[in-house]
């Protein structure tokens, strides 16, 4: 009886061990990248300032004219009176204003 349980035991170490490289390549080829890019994007939401212009989600370019919490003020186009307040999560790129 005691061949039979270690023969089953020998027989699993496989398993576990193809079970173990699958989730090691998991994390390093899908959650660690996924996890880096939430960083660089909170890095970038969080450096954002008056004046920098912006690229929403939706494709759309406009200059930030105010910052709350969570909320920004854009202004679209060269119409002053387009301004659209938007949630921070909506900017997709950030391009800071040169400085001169």
């Amino acid at each position: 009886m005691s061949i039979l349980l270690n023969q089953q035991t020998v027989s699993s170490l496989p398993m576990l061990i193809s079970l173990a490289v699958l989730f090691i390549f998991m994390y390093f080829f899908m959650i660690r990248p996924q996890q880096k890019e939430t960083k660089k994007k909170n890095a970038m939401l969080a450096s954002i300032a008056v004046g920098d212009t912006v690229l929403t989600t939706s494709g759309f370019y406009g200059v930030i004219i105010d910052i709350a919490d969570d909320t920004v003020i854009v202004e679209f186009g060269s119409n002053k009176n387009c301004r659209i307040p938007m949630q921070k999560a909506a900017i997709s790129a950030v391009e800071k204003p040169d400085a001169e």
